[in-house]
């Protein structure tokens, strides 16, 4: 009796074939590597908002649930494409946990250190000055800073975003004069310096 059919029509294998590992495109050698490829084209497009966890794994022709996988959330996945050095959700509410007010300590102490090294400074000063030239990415960015930074811990702190984004146009523009500019001397100052000088004003955003 001929069994083949009978194989095809129960699932089973047919001899010499490798049964598909489920969520993974056949002869993909780096799925992780072409999930962060895709999820660039997807962020480009559709900025952060509007991108999916479902949208960036139809791109990447991977089954959802293997992005979850990889990367947790699209906070993570967008960090993790963009070559930022660290995950909001990771970071703030470490810095946020401790008393209220010494907030404005915490957070500008997080950012100068965070900069102070050139391997973590660099992708976040490369991401500024592609959105100062292109509109794709400065609508992306914007919605990642917005949603995953400041509205967090706007949120966590309860004031007005308004108070969050004043501050971060702040401590930006301190680090675009200490890095980019190298103005003297600010480039040169201890961070310990610097968050004595920044500090109380980063605090009074958050006291209102």
């Amino acid at each position: 009796m001929a069994r083949g059919p009978a194989s095809a029509a129960s699932g089973a294998p047919a001899a010499g074939e490798k049964r598909r590992r489920p969520g993974r495109r056949p002869g993909a050698a780096d799925t992780r590597g072409e999930i962060l490829a895709a999820a660039r084209r997807v962020f480009a497009e559709k900025g952060f908002d509007k991108a999916t966890i479902r949208g960036i794994a139809r791109e990447a022709g991977v089954d959802p649930a293997l992005v979850h996988h990889y990367f947790d959330t699209k906070d993570g996945i967008f960090v993790q494409a963009m070559q930022l050095p660290m995950d909001p959700a990771v970071a703030l509410p470490a810095v946020l946990a401790g008393p209220r007010e010494e907030v404005g300590e915490r957070l500008v102490r997080f950012i100068l250190t965070l900069t102070s090294d050139p391997q973590a400074r660099e992708p976040v000063m490369a991401l500024m000055r592609t959105a100062m030239a292109h509109e794709q990415a400065e609508v992306m960015i914007r919605e990642f800073v917005t949603r995953a930074v400041l509205g967090r811990v706007a949120e966590a702190l309860k004031i007005p975003p308004i108070r969050l984004e004043v501050a971060f146009a702040q401590m930006f523009g301190v680090i675009m004069m200490r890095y980019i500019l190298k103005l003297e001397p600010l480039a040169s100052a201890s961070i310990d310096e610097l968050v004595a000088l920044l500090a109380p004003t980063i605090q009074r955003y958050v006291d209102g």
